[in-house]
């Protein structure tokens, strides 16, 4: 009997400390999480999700701080994120460059099976436009005008792996056009070039174009999204120009490295569905240029492989 006591009382502690880890384990999250933002501090992308997660901070109970890390077209941050652990604690924010970095580039240090969808949360029309002084009053007049020039005209390229980019190549291949880049870092230091004329076009993301457009010093062309947008609605999308295969969706969500737990992607995933609910982030990310448009995972992750099939095929054409 002493002996049976003995050896229930040490199978109790055993089971016990066995468990200790588990029942002393923080629950997600403990501590402050890390948003990478591929892209300079400021952009489009960085004040948009900015607007989503303050929000999500607070349906979290835990800070959320946004980290620039920009350039090579998204890779910096991509690297960045696929080699941090697989707790939750090291998000994202992913676009169109997740897909087409590796269908346009070798040798990345980084895949998009080191990812892990969360969800989406935004949309962004972005603009064919030329400067003001452009003859060209439609997308049809300066394929036109481009095939008269008695050389290439030179366009603006914001850099590899953009929806907007890859449209660019797109639409040069669909109209039989030879056109010649002027690569910049990014969006924003094209613009000038783009007003004073020494580029003829660009695609450009809205909250980069909207302003000079408004201004005058810039004339929108098309919108290259799939409808038309509210922000600009008298500009014709890129399929009603009579391109439909330049169609573009600009898009922003988070992904986290592949491990992290299914309950940890699915808190991450509530909040950022609670945040893209709220009519504060709504007007937020609309004064921003895009609009919420969150996606759940299950979803999102159909709607990339789609994207993937998309893009795919376009990377195909150009290559030709």
């Amino acid at each position: 009997m002493k002996h049976s006591i003995t050896n229930l009382v040490v199978l109790g502690l055993t089971v016990l400390f066995a468990a200790a880890p588990a029942m002393g384990a923080d629950p997600f999250p403990s501590r402050p999480i890390r948003v990478i933002v591929p892209y300079p501090a400021g952009g489009v992308v960085d004040v948009q999700t900015r607007a989503v997660t303050q929000r999500m901070a607070t349906e979290l109970g835990q800070p959320i701080v946004v980290e620039a890390r920009p350039g090579a077209g998204g890779n910096i941050a991509a690297e960045f994120v696929a080699r941090s652990p697989a707790d939750g604690y090291t998000v994202l924010v992913s676009a169109a460059f997740i897909i087409n970095n590796p269908l346009m580039e070798n040798k990345l240090r980084w895949a998009p099976k080191d990812f892990t969808q969360v969800a989406r949360f935004s949309l962004a029309p972005s603009y064919f436009v030329v400067p003001a002084s452009s003859p060209a009053r439609s997308v049809k007049e300066f394929v036109e005008l481009a095939k008269r020039a008695p050389q290439p005209l030179q366009y603006g390229d914001s850099g590899p792996g953009s929806p907007q980019v890859m449209a660019v190549a797109m639409f040069r291949s669909v109209a039989g056009l030879q056109l010649e880049p002027v690569t910049y870092k990014g969006a924003p230091p094209l613009v000038p070039d783009l007003i004073n004329g020494a580029i003829s076009m660009t695609i450009l993301p809205s909250s980069v174009a909207y302003p000079h457009i408004k201004s005058g010093t810039i004339r929108a062309l098309a919108n290259i999204s799939s409808h038309r947008s509210a922000q600009l609605p008298d500009v014709p999308t890129i399929a009603e120009a009579g391109y439909p295969d330049v169609t573009a969706l600009s898009w922003y969500g988070f992904h986290v490295p592949a491990g992290t737990p299914p309950e940890v992607i699915k808190r991450l995933e509530a909040a950022a569905q609670a945040a893209t609910a709220t009519n504060e982030v709504k007007e937020r990310l609309v004064n921003a240029g895009g609009e919420s448009a969150f996606m759940s995972q299950p979803d999102f992750g159909v709607f990339l492989k789609a994207d993937t099939v998309r893009w795919e095929s376009v990377v195909k054409v150009i290559k030709r």
